[in-house]
């Protein structure tokens, strides 16, 4: 059997901290022991392996108990930190990911399927086995003093949260801002993470020379619906408090409305808006449930179990935006949907944010005022 832990080309991790519990890798649905606290149901092997494990009963009759999975983080050895894409669905061209795998477990997140290049099960693997990139400040200020790089915004959460939990003890995200602070270099960041009001002192600063913008998601206000899709995010009531909070600092937030899972939270649409702009939101966005390669299986799974009573709607809802498919690969319409529902979305995200004030356009960040600070010891220009 291969080796199901961490395997990729020219990736060094080295453990740093271990918390040791259930995390078996099965191809069935996880005991409810062993998944307490987490949205995923299973833990498939990933799609590279040829083998899989299975749970089996071994005629002993015991009871075993494995208790709830904890989490287990390890560090990266990186070289370059900043990650480019040239994607016609997205508006920026470079992003930066302080972690891999994110401990708010949202059972959508279209990220999962990258886990699977670790070697690891986009399942309950992408929740509770994570990898801190310790060094990515030193990297970025690396990247950003090389003579031949040009600024332009970087994007920050666009694919896993870098407010997640572990924020808090490792401060690598606070470390990355202090470079771009430094820099005077432009950053857009996506969150669910209320740890973001820690660094208001930095992000303040920034908004006001005009060089952050903040995206803030509120999937739905029913904290129970969130509780179950998004286990370890804050509350919805939290990330409004957040939306106060940091634009009342003067950095401009945009609340995201992503995904919008039909059938069960497209209904908010309008509420959602009302409450953010309120809180102090500037502008919003939206997107369709999206669910690439095993997050279809994993979310179906899910949702069959938390709501039997509304799954085959929502499902049948996902297929109608999709082209009858659960999931639309093609460029321009996989975030926005197609058909008669994905236009009813649309019209009624465009005049809600119209009646609230949120249907401007932000200006664009600067990049004019990037400038690469002298290090100790630096030769001084005499102009």
């Amino acid at each position: 059997m291969k080796n199901p832990g961490l395997r990729h080309e020219g990736l060094s991790l080295v453990p740093v901290m271990f918390y040791f519990g259930g995390m078996p890798s099965v191809s069935d649905k996880l005991r409810d022991d062993a998944r307490r606290g987490r949205a995923s149901l299973s833990n498939r092997t990933n799609r590279f392996e040829r083998l899989v494990r299975e749970a089996f009963d071994d005629g002993w009759g015991l009871e075993e108990e494995i208790g709830p999975t904890r989490t287990e983080v390890r560090d990266e050895k990186i070289g370059k930190v900043i990650t480019r894409n040239t994607s016609p669905d997205l508006s920026f061209d470079r992003s930066i990911n302080p972690y891999r795998g994110c401990e708010h477990g949202c059972i959508y997140c279209f990220a999962r399927p990258s886990h699977a290049y670790l070697g690891h099960s986009p399942g309950l693997d992408f929740e509770t086995r994570l990898i801190a990139r310790p060094g990515a400040a030193e990297a970025l200020a690396r990247e950003l003093r090389a003579p031949s790089y040009r600024p332009d915004v970087i994007a920050i959460g666009t694919n896993t949260d870098a407010y997640q939990p572990i924020e808090k003890d490792r401060g690598i995200m606070r470390d990355i801002l202090s470079v771009l602070d430094a820099h005077d270099h432009p950053v857009a960041i996506v969150t669910k993470g209320t740890l973001i009001e820690r660094d208001i002192d930095i992000l303040g600063p920034m908004a006001e020379r005009g060089l952050v913008r903040v995206g803030i998601s509120v999937t739905t206000l029913d904290p129970s619906v969130s509780r179950k899709m998004e286990p370890r995010v804050p509350a919805p009531a939290r990330r409004l408090r957040s939306i106060e909070r940091l634009s009342a600092a003067g950095i401009p937030v945009r609340v995201m409305i992503s995904p919008v899972v039909p059938g069960l939270t497209d209904h908010e649409i309008e509420p959602i808006l009302e409450r953010a702009a309120g809180a102090g939101a500037v502008a919003a966005s939206s997107i369709v449930l999206r669910l690439p390669r095993e997050v279809a299986d994993l979310f179906r799974e899910w949702v069959e179990e938390a709501y039997p009573d509304r799954a085959r709607r929502i499902m049948g809802r996902v297929r109608e935006l999709h082209g009858g498919r659960e999931y639309d690969p093609e460029f321009g319409t996989r975030m926005r949907g197609q058909g008669e529902w994905a236009q009813l979305f649309r019209q009624r995200f465009t005049i809600a944010c119209r009646r609230h004030g949120l249907d401007r356009t932000l200006a664009p960040l600067r990049t004019d005022l990037f400038r690469v600070p002298p290090r100790p010891g630096d030769q001084l220009s005499l102009f």
